[in-house]
């Protein structure tokens, strides 16, 4: 195991634990303040965006093309657009249809089915949260913390939706908490995975690099472009802020 493996899976566990707060909260008796969720996950997309851009992007091609190879550097860029097509294919593919953070409720019915393709679906995108979360570590730590912040400021949002849509399907409260601990679990997984083959993290950093690609320009940045107004697409650029801040109060620590 990487020397850093225990941090990983702590901070797994966090994002795991914030997936189970999104599916309580949707399926609780008072109403989830939906300006609250609106505003994480603007955050979170401008926080995501730049995590991915900036830091998880050139360090797959770092550690993929150290010689600056042109055949690397095609390797990487496929790799990063099947993490990107992966998760579009389990969210629009496989689920038919998807809208991250909704609020389906009884009145709004669908099919017993869709509750577990949408299971389904988001295990696969809270796989490869998972994978990126433990691929940062294995590069440095600040890449990692960077990333799981990233990954837990959707977490919420993510468990929401599937714990709605299961009661939407006829499934019990229990049944929707459950679904949103699965994934959680799932994300876990995924760190422990990348954790134990960590050799093969000059391919799983550019996948989940594409996979978070796709869960902020896809996912969440159509979301926040919904609302009214200016201020939640302006809560993009404090997502940005934010990142610029913490990656330079994690440097200042030696991390």
């Amino acid at each position: 195991m990487p020397p850093d493996w225990i941090l990983a899976t702590a901070c797994g566990v966090l994002a795991g634990a914030a997936n189970v707060t999104g599916g309580v909260l949707a399926v609780g008796t008072r109403t989830w303040d939906h300006v609250r969720q609106s505003y994480l996950v603007a955050a979170g997309a401008g926080f995501m965006l730049a995590a991915v851009i900036l830091r998880m992007i050139p360090e797959s091609y770092r550690l993929s093309n150290p010689d600056g190879a042109y055949g690397g550097t095609f390797s990487v860029g496929l790799l990063i657009l099947s993490g990107y097509l992966l998760v579009h294919f389990a969210e629009h593919v496989l689920l038919g249809h998807f809208h991250f953070g909704e609020e389906t409720h009884h009145e709004h019915w669908v099919k017993p089915v869709v509750g577990t393709t949408a299971l389904l679906g988001l295990a696969l995108h809270t796989l490869f949260d998972g994978v990126s979360i433990g691929s940062g570590f294995l590069v440095t730590p600040t890449l990692g913390i960077l990333v799981a912040i990233a990954v837990f400021l959707h977490k919420i949002p993510e468990g929401f939706t599937v714990a709605s849509i299961m009661v939407a399907a006829g499934r019990s409260r229990r049944d929707a908490v459950m679904s949103a601990t699965w994934l959680g679990l799932v994300t876990v997984a995924g760190v422990l995975g990348i954790s134990v083959w960590s050799r093969a993290v000059h391919i799983a950093l550019p996948l989940s690099a594409g996979a978070g690609l796709y869960v902020a320009a896809s996912d969440l940045i159509p979301a926040v472009n919904e609302a009214k107004g200016v201020r939640k697409p302006l809560a993009v650029f404090g997502g940005v802020f934010l990142f610029a801040v913490t990656e330079a109060m994690l440097e200042s620590l030696g991390l």
